[in-house]
């Protein structure tokens, strides 16, 4: 099972102090390869839940098990470890260091797992997604749908068991829309990687074969 949580709460607290459930969660599993969407409203959860998945934020209890490894039990240290060698993260806001080229982007992400940089593999990422001709330009001279696929080649380039994807095509037009989720979507599937992907989007949604609400399983006003 590449990813399984059980019985994960995670609260934040009111301005007067008092708690502000936002998980709840019995029970959520995906299978090794799988590929989802998950459907919710804004704030609604889902940014944390993707947000405690990738343990950037540590669920106050219950399980959240990458390729067996529980996250809850790990230190922070440990979940970051986890997180650089296991999970690839595709944020909405793409998250790209301004002072460097599209190639030096994908190869920092390499720098955090402690793995030898790979700067063939990190440029051949590139070349999947489009960017060949792209590789030495700065986020500012990219336009927004070239940096979604910078973003996106840099969250695979560590070839993750898990990609989580956050809102991923929200900051594109129609036209990048399709071209990002087909480079994702395929890009997992030859590499086996599962997928989680949350969007407001029933278009998106819709060419998914699993797709789930969260409120359907989160609960955060249900009684303990």
């Amino acid at each position: 099972m590449a990813l399984l949580l059980e019985n994960v709460k995670k609260d934040y607290r009111e301005p007067d102090g008092r708690p502000l459930p936002i998980l709840n969660i019995k029970k959520f599993q995906l299978s090794d390869a799988e590929q989802m969407a998950l459907v919710g409203s804004s704030g609604g959860g889902k940014t944390t839940l993707l947000n405690v998945i990738a343990g950037i934020t540590a669920a106050d209890s219950g399980v959240v098990s990458i390729d067996g490894v529980d996250m809850v039990k790990l230190p922070e240290a440990g979940r970051d470890r986890l997180r650089a060698q296991r999970i690839g993260f595709v944020f909405q806001t793409f998250h790209l260091l301004q002072g460097f080229t599209a190639l030096e982007n994908v190869l920092l992400g390499m720098s955090f797992t402690g793995q030898r940089v790979d700067k063939h593999r990190a440029a051949d990422l590139l070349k999947r997604v489009g960017l060949d001709h792209r590789l030495h330009h700065k986020p500012s001279h990219l336009s927004v749908g070239e940096q979604q696929r910078v973003a996106v080649a840099r969250a695979l380039v560590n070839q993750p068991s898990l990609l989580l994807a956050d809102e991923p095509t929200a900051s594109v037009d129609l036209a990048n829309q399709e071209l990002i989720l087909n480079i994702i979507r395929e890009t997992c599937a030859e590499h086996k990687v599962t997928l989680l992907l949350v969007t407001h989007s029933a278009d998106v949604a819709s060419i998914f074969d699993r797709v789930e609400k969260l409120s359907d399983f989160n609960q955060p006003g249900a009684a303990a």
